[in-house]
C-alpha cells in the first residue's frame, strides 16, 4: 500500500480490518453531518461475498452500452487507452468506480468480466464498484473485489465515455481520489481527514455495544437490565 499524502499505509490497514457497517457507524461519530449520505443508498450485488473488505482510492469513469461509441463521434480505442493511462497514475491501491449512463437500460452491457478485471488488477486497481453490470464471474481475476448493479451475459456496446470526474453510484456521489471502504454490504466514502480516527471510533462503539449485547445474551434479560445497560453505555467514552 502506497497510500496518499494525507492517508498513511497504517491507516489503510486499520480500515481494512473493519467491515463496512462498522466504518459507517464510526463515521456517524466522527462526521455526524454525513449520517444520511456518502454511501450507496440502493443495493449492489456482491458476487464474492466472502472477500475481505476493500480500502482504496477512487478512479472514476462513466460508461454507455446501448449504442456504439463511434456513433457519438469518437475513437473507442482512444477513450479506452486514455482511461487506462489515468488508471495507471495516482495513489495505490485504487478501485474503479464506474457509473453506467444507460438510464432505463442501465446494465444492459457488462464492461466488467475476465479481461477487464485482469487488466485493471495489472494496473494496480484492486476492484470495481459500479451500478452497471458484470459477467464472467468464474473467470474474473483472483482476488478482484466486485460490487455491481447486476449480473448480465453480454457486453453489448459498452465502453468508457469519460473519466476523472464525479460519478453517482446507487446514490453515492464519488469524486476522483475519494477513499472508499467496501465489502459485501456496500460501500462508503471515508473522508481523508478522519481516516486515522475511524479505528478508535469503531473501538468505542464496540465497547458500548458489548454492554448491551452481554446483557441481552445473558439468558436472564429484562427491560430493567436493558435500562441499566443503556445507563452504563452513556458513561463509556
Amino acid at each position: 500500500m502506497t497510500a496518499s499524502p494525507t492517508v498513511t499505509p497504517a491507516q489503510l490497514e486499520a480500515l481494512a480490518a473493519l467491515d463496512t457497517p462498522t466504518v459507517c457507524n464510526a463515521l456517524e461519530i466522527l462526521v455526524p453531518e454525513r449520517r444520511g449520505h456518502g454511501f450507496n443508498r440502493r443495493p449492489l450485488v456482491a458476487p464474492f461475498p466472502q472477500m475481505k473488505p476493500l480500502v482504496a482510492f477512487a478512479k472514476t469513469a462513466t460508461i454507455i452500452g446501448r449504442e456504439k461509441l463511434q456513433q457519438r463521434g469518437g475513437d473507442p480505442r482512444a477513450f479506452r487507452l486514455a482511461y487506462y493511462e489515468y488508471l495507471d497514475k495516482g495513489p495505490r491501491p485504487s478501485v474503479a468506480v464506474i457509473q453506467d449512463l444507460d438510464g432505463p437500460d442501465q446494465g444492459i452491457g457488462a464492461f466488467w468480466g475476465e479481461v477487464q478485471t485482469a487488466v485493471h488488477k495489472g494496473l494496480g486497481c484492486m476492484g470495481v464498484i459500479t451500478d452497471g453490470s458484470v459477467r464472467d464471474i468464474d473467470q474474473m481475476a483472483e482476488g478482484f473485489f466486485v460490487l455491481a448493479g447486476s449480473i448480465m451475459p453480454s457486453h453489448a456496446h459498452t465502453d468508457v465515455v469519460d473519466f476523472d470526474k464525479p460519478v453517482n453510484i446507487a446514490g453515492m456521489v464519488v469524486h476522483p481520489g475519494d477513499l472508499i471502504h467496501a465489502d459485501r454490504h456496500g460501500a462508503v466514502i471515508v473522508p481523508h481527514e478522519v481516516a486515522g480516527k475511524v479505528a478508535d471510533a469503531a473501538a468505542l462503539i464496540g465497547r458500548r455495544e458489548k454492554v448491551i449485547l452481554d446483557a441481552a445474551r445473558s439468558g436472564k434479560f429484562s427491560l430493567a437490565d436493558l435500562r441499566r445497560a443503556f445507563a452504563e453505555v452513556a458513561d463509556i467514552h
